[in-house]
């Protein structure tokens, strides 16, 4: 890991207040290294990881996601309600997911409109409202 990788990632998750770990510094610098947002699954980062030599079970993986996820610094986007997605952006933005490649992508915030929401339930608040486009290829 380069020292500005080193850096980037230390910084990710001192800001949230989490102690760089080995296993947090090897997942941070796969996630935030080059400073580039990224949509991964716990198992394309277990991959990644492997991949790079890593000695990380999937177990540790998806318990940094989760803290990542409490602390802020990611968020879930949970697609068919089984799949879980993690995002390295935090601010509200629609999702593409590409039913094809089963892999999900930031949609333009810009072009989405949304006119007028439900009213919430009887002591019920709208916590939060989460847009996924699924896209396929045309034939």
């Amino acid at each position: 890991m380069t020292q500005v990788m080193q850096k980037i990632s230390s910084d990710w998750l001192s800001k949230a207040g989490l102690r760089p770990t080995r296993q947090r510094m090897t997942l941070a610098q796969l996630l935030v290294g080059d400073g580039q947002h990224r949509h991964v699954t716990a198992e394309s980062l277990f991959d990644a990881a492997k991949g790079q030599g890593e000695a990380v079970s999937l177990a540790t993986v998806y318990n940094t996601l989760r803290a990542f996820c409490d602390a802020g610094l990611m968020q879930e986007v949970t697609v068919d309600g089984s799949k879980s997605y993690f995002d390295t952006n935090t601010h509200d933005h629609p999702h593409f997911f590409w039913e094809d490649e089963g892999c999900l992508t930031d949609a333009p915030s810009d072009q989405l409109v949304i006119a007028r929401l439900p009213d919430a339930p009887e002591g019920a608040e709208i916590a939060s409202v989460d847009v996924v486009i699924r896209l396929r290829r045309k034939s």
